[in-house]
């Protein structure tokens, strides 16, 4: 009876994993925001630009040579592992680490070889190519990080991960600091490479404790990975699609602006889609599965996906609004206020999360159907659509312009989304959706104008009043569709009848 009272109640069940992944994604965020506070004071906004370059290329290179291992491995080592075979749990393993040894390797040699197209493609000033035949090892370290990480998510060592995850972002702002603050832009090719080895150790020393060392590259063992190399390039070429269009966003603004530019656009854009996305990183680790688990298109498959779009709406617009409201004080204090430039952008750029809330549950779809085409053709036309208006928006309005290109985008792409959706896999947005959007997104449009339009006491009393009304409206909800809330006075009421026990026992 429990199991399916826990089961049935989809609210609670959401909303409960995504406290648990968000603390831990809310704990690595918290740390690369002081870190970014660091970095962004001691390079400025031209360091921040030249990372920003580097990061992009480095990304571009390796989505493009890792097959897609990351992904389409946790599907092997998931299967494996769910047969309680260690033999079998064993091989899997094996196949992945021979395929990351092998895609490491490929993607320092592709590196290597293209480091004198990747300086001109990337800068317009100098000769880079030394800085991209160095940075080849990260490459390679990358790709075998990926593979153990695969690992870790396939036989279930959530709890490993995140501490893994939270390890790695608090290494790299011990180690990053202190390198950038005594070399300044000099560090940024040493930086990237010694945050690459260490994160690379610190997962495979949490991943061999559980599994030995083993890797075979016979015949017969690499051509058993096959399939997995099949399924993988779909996420390869979406990851190429992704990342070759911030590659051509990035390449732009610097050759059309300057390096501040592009610096200026990288911090609004991680801020934006970053930090007040947090809600979308926490929710994919329990929501893909459960969509997976789903074997036949119809009501138990639109249900579920229109609780997530509903949990997720409600979550995100408090956060955008007090972060629209929030930004003359959020950016200087997460940067400094050589960033100020670029706050126009981020109040407009807000608004696509809006529609990230309402799009991203409904294109898990394809992934969950195996739907490599379809997940492929949603990916390209948004990616498109998000290359063309930002570059179009910069040329029309500057920086500004560039967030008028991500709402558009976001607009453009939900129509897409849901209408492919309904026509390949018959999903029906539920009343309810219909019902939060028509409240929560208007809310977030007046902020967007209100943010604008005042300033001074007129400002902070409109905003403040703006974040209260949907904090209210999300918390009101949130209460009457689950039962989370009473569990938790449950639980304080508990400790603190222990607490007035101790006390009078002692």
């Amino acid at each position: 009876m429990v199991e399916k009272q826990e089961k049935d109640d989809s609210y609670s069940h959401i909303l409960k994993y995504t406290g648990l992944f968000g603390g831990v994604q809310g704990l690595n965020i918290l740390v690369g925001v002081v870190r970014n506070k660091l970095v962004a004071m001691i390079l400025g906004p031209d360091g921040m630009g030249l990372m920003s370059l580097f990061n992009s290329t480095i990304k571009l290179v390796s989505d493009s040579t890792n097959f897609g291992i990351p992904m389409s491995a946790v599907k092997n080592v998931s299967e494996a592992y769910n047969t309680e075979n260690n033999d079998q749990l064993n091989e899997a393993i094996s196949l992945i680490r021979s395929w990351s040894l092998i895609t490491a390797l490929l993607g320092m040699v592709v590196c290597i070889v293209l480091s004198p197209w990747l300086s001109d493609w990337t800068f317009t000033w100098g000769n880079h190519t030394l800085h991209f035949v160095l940075l080849s090892p990260v490459i390679a370290l990358i790709a075998i990080t990926g593979g153990e990480t695969a690992i870790l998510k396939g036989a279930r060592q959530l709890r490993r991960l995140a501490v893994v995850s939270v390890y790695n972002v608090i290494l790299a702002l011990v180690c990053s600091v202190p390198i950038y603050y005594f070399f300044g832009q000099s560090g940024i090719v040493p930086s990237f490479i010694i945050l690459a080895l260490v994160q690379c150790l610190l997962t495979i020393s949490y991943s061999y404790r559980l599994f030995k060392p083993s890797s075979s590259f016979s015949r017969v063992n690499i051509r058993r990975g096959e399939g997995m190399i099949r399924l993988g390039i779909a996420f390869v070429l979406a990851g190429i699609l992704g990342s070759g269009a911030e590659f051509l966003v990035r390449t732009f603004l610097n050759h059309t602006g300057q390096l501040y530019v592009v610096g200026l656009y990288n911090a609004g854009y991680v801020m934006t889609m970053t930090y007040a996305g947090m809600v979308f990183s926490a929710m994919e680790t329990d929501y893909f599965p459960r969509l997976s688990g789903i074997s036949q298109l119809g009501p138990q498959l639109n249900q579920t996906v229109n609780h997530q779009i509903e949990v997720s709406l409600l979550l995100v617009s408090p956060i955008i609004v007090f972060f629209m409201v929030a930004l003359p004080v959020l950016l200087p204090l997460l940067y400094s206020g050589k960033f100020l430039p670029v706050l126009s952008m981020m109040k407009v750029a807000a608004i696509a999360m809006y529609f990230r809330a309402l799009t991203l549950p409904v294109e898990y779809i394809a992934l969950s159907r195996g739907d490599s085409h379809g997940y492929l053709f949603l990916e390209t036309v948004y990616d498109l659509a998000f290359a063309l208006l930002v570059i179009v928006g910069y040329q029309q309005w500057g920086l500004f312009g560039t967030g008028i290109g991500l709402a558009i985008a976001g607009i453009i792409n939900l129509v897409v989304v849901y209408f492919f959706a309904r026509w390949k896999y018959q999903y029906r947005i539920s009343n309810t959706v219909r019902l939060y959007t028509l409240i929560l997104l208007p809310l977030g449009i007046v902020t967007c104008l209100v943010t604008h339009l005042l300033t001074g006491v007129s400002y902070w009393v409109v905003g403040f009043l703006l974040f209260l009304v949907s904090a209210a409206i999300s918390v009101q909800i949130l209460h009457s569709k689950s039962n989370l809330w009473a569990v938790l006075v449950q639980r304080v009421e508990r400790k603190l009848h222990l607490n007035h026990k101790e006390d009078r026992n002692g």
